[in-house]
């Protein structure tokens, strides 16, 4: 099937590009496009768990963490040491890559329960040194002020809007990277690795090299979210990297769907939304949310995404069957009427 006749491909291009207008319909309201705004930097770290948690099936605990360094790379270099965004932008995303290969290199020693338990460790290792080490991050009093990224006198980063694209901007390189990782070489290793990491080692595949460069850029992608989402918000503290954060992306991620291209993105929105409709609740809001949650893994443990990429596939291979039916129905057609033809000169002899 041509890529652009694939239905996911085509859902998910429909799915962007119905995000990318919104700021015809919200362009006047602040508060929306700044929520809508949040929940792509959030979609952005959670493309990085799904690289590590929906391809190579090792579920990251770490990643609130890693959104939380990005986040106070640019946050504290802006105000205190009086940086372009842009500088602490890459230098918040290059410090993110070095830390998560780092914590790599111990964590992927462990497998399934205890990598989980490992990288929640370092986690919450992150969240302590954020929230405790107050002549570096403020602790608890937090950064306020985030510069806005510098638009050279072009653009002027400080309307909603342009922030809304800049936004958009990044998250369709990681939308395009998330697809091309899926459809290369590293992708099949990765999907590999998750079925069976013995099966990939017997048949050649660089099983703790593979799963390091999956780790260290899951942790860029949470640096790069962290990272916008500071210049966002404009203020960050300490629950930025908490493991809640973390639990929230998990969160996104199963309702959107794992290994899938658009999940990350779908559940992020819907999530981010639901959490805001319920924000007056907000000590409630998960006895809503929770049975909902439960519900969708117990009956769409796929995502809402896996679950219409389930129903298509369901409904192409009973079309490919009716149509092998009606295929072997009309090549018997003639040998049929042959055998009436044979038939008919017989009797008449």
């Amino acid at each position: 099937m041509s890529p652009m006749k694939n239905p996911r491909i085509i859902g998910t291009i429909a799915v962007i590009i119905l995000l990318g207008l919104t700021p015809l319909a919200f362009a006047q309201e602040n508060y929306t496009m700044r929520v809508i705004t949040v929940g792509m930097c959030a979609a952005i770290a959670v493309y990085g768990l799904n690289i590590i948690l929906g391809f190579t099936g090792q579920l990251n605990l770490a990643q609130g963490g890693f959104f939380g360094i990005g986040a106070y790379g640019v946050g504290l270099l802006t105000t205190d040491y009086d940086w372009s965004f842009w500088a602490a932008f890459v230098a918040s995303v290059i410090g993110t890559a070095v830390i998560g290969y780092l914590c790599g290199l111990l964590a992927l020693r462990t497998k399934d329960e205890y990598f989980a338990i490992f990288t929640m460790a370092i986690g919450f290792i992150i969240f302590l040194v954020i929230s405790r080490w107050e002549s570096v991050t403020h602790a608890h009093s937090g950064v306020n002020n985030v510069k806005f990224p510098e638009g050279g006198g072009i653009i002027d980063f400080e309307s909603p809007v342009a922030m809304f694209y800049l936004v958009f901007a990044v998250l369709l390189v990681c939308v395009y990277t998330t697809y091309a990782i899926r459809r290369s070489s590293v992708g099949r290793t990765l999907l590999t690795i998750r079925t069976s990491e013995d099966l990939a080692d017997a048949i050649g595949v660089r099983v703790g090299f593979s799963k390091q460069l999956a780790f260290a850029a899951s942790a860029v992608f949470g640096g790069v979210g962290g990272g916008l989402y500071a210049t966002v918000v404009g203020f960050i503290g300490p629950d930025s990297a908490s493991i809640d954060k973390t639990f929230e992306f998990l969160m996104f991620i199963l309702v959107g769907g794992m290994g899938t291209v658009a999940g990350p993105l779908l559940g992020s929105m819907i999530v981010t939304f639901l959490f805001e409709l319920f924000q007056d609740f907000q000590a409630y809001r998960f006895i809503v949310l929770g049975p909902i949650i439960v519900a969708l893994v117990i009956f769409a443990p796929r995502g809402i995404v896996g679950y219409l990429g389930g129903f298509v596939d369901k409904r192409n291979r009973r079309r490919r069957s009716a149509e092998a039916r009606r295929s072997e129905h009309d090549e018997s057609a003639p040998s049929d009427s042959a055998a009436a033809v044979g038939t008919n000169s017989e009797e008449k002899k």
